[in-house]
């Protein structure tokens, strides 16, 4: 989808991937519809259906939007202190009652739908790119060796979490958080990332 910058048209998506989020947070997924969106976002249903066609193109435009968001890695000064804040930020999205329904949500779009899985890589893509930073970081001081895959260890420190939240179903918290971290990092440090 091709936006103009600015004007009716970006206040228009706007609008509309607010709503998404909103409708995402008090329905889900399953209860995502583009009539609720449009109605939510003050626009016509033909508005959307015209722009985004589907449910799953607008969840995928919300990844593409939320893929643009500036993301900082965690800065903590030591390298177990960026993964543990790291694994806690994991942990806190999928928890907080209040927005957990978004990124669940949006999983769950993507398994349903070409365009919100390609949307969900790249938005992913686009987080291990920025939390890389903090193995670059932990090599220049000195607390992993040169060589070690970042993007493999910000992958190694959220799987747990991840497998927890959509494959057992186990519940996930800050020891969750803490234990990931710990043990992606005693991998790096040993070489096996």
């Amino acid at each position: 989808m091709t936006t103009r910058p600015g004007g009716r048209s970006a206040r228009v998506r706007d609008a509309v991937l607010d709503a998404v989020h909103a409708e995402l947070t008090e329905r889900g997924y399953p209860g995502l519809t583009v009539e609720n969106v449009a109605e939510r976002a003050g626009v016509h249903k033909t508005t959307v259906y015209r722009r985004w066609g589907s449910v799953d193109v607008l969840v995928a435009d919300a990844l593409d939007r939320g893929r643009d968001v500036d993301w900082p890695a965690p800065d903590t000064g030591a390298v177990e202190g960026d993964l543990i804040a790291l694994a806690t930020e994991v942990v806190d999205a999928f928890t907080d009652p209040a927005t957990r329904a978004v990124p669940i949500g949006l999983v769950a779009a993507a398994l349903h739908s070409d365009r919100a899985a390609e949307a969900k890589r790249a938005y992913y893509d686009a987080r291990h790119e920025a939390a890389a930073a903090i193995a670059a970081r932990a090599v220049e001081r000195g607390e992993l060796p040169p060589g070690v895959d970042a993007r493999e260890l910000v992958r190694q420190t959220c799987a747990p979490i991840f497998y927890r939240v959509f494959v057992s179903g186990e519940p996930v918290d800050g020891a969750t958080a803490e234990r990931a971290a710990r043990a992606a990092l005693a991998a790096a440090r040993a070489g096996v990332l």
